[in-house]
């Protein structure tokens, strides 16, 4: 009996999947996108979680090369989903919340010295 060959199984099946998520993001209307974004910083968290596995195993070098571009462009994708998420959200607060939240590192964040006259 023939058995295929398991470089072909897994091309063959990154090429569907290609092709499969290219469609899928296409027909995304914009007003979803960013929620959608967001949402799938879980699954980019999971990828990472395996892309560090398989840097680690170190098998071969291909796998350490592979695994270790992995590990970077995921968490390039887990971080820019963070701050798009992050940005999405501050477009919801009201103007007066914005006001009253300093942001990070303003000088009405420090405690102030009640005898400071600023």
């Amino acid at each position: 009996m023939l058995t295929p060959d398991p470089l072909l199984i897994s091309v063959t099946i990154f090429v569907v999947a290609f092709f499969v998520g290219y469609e899928l993001i296409t027909k995304v209307p914009p007003t979803l996108h960013t929620p959608l974004m967001s949402g799938s910083n879980a699954i980019s968290g999971i990828v990472l979680i395996g892309a560090v596995i398989v840097a680690g195993r170190g098998h071969s070098d291909l796998g350490i090369v592979l695994g270790t571009g992995a590990v970077a462009l995921a968490t390039v994708n887990v971080v820019g989903g963070f701050l798009v998420t992050d940005r999405m959200l501050r477009m919801f607060r009201s103007r007066e919340s914005q006001q009253r939240r300093p942001k990070a590192g303003s000088p009405s964040d420090s405690p102030q010295d009640p005898g400071d006259k600023r």
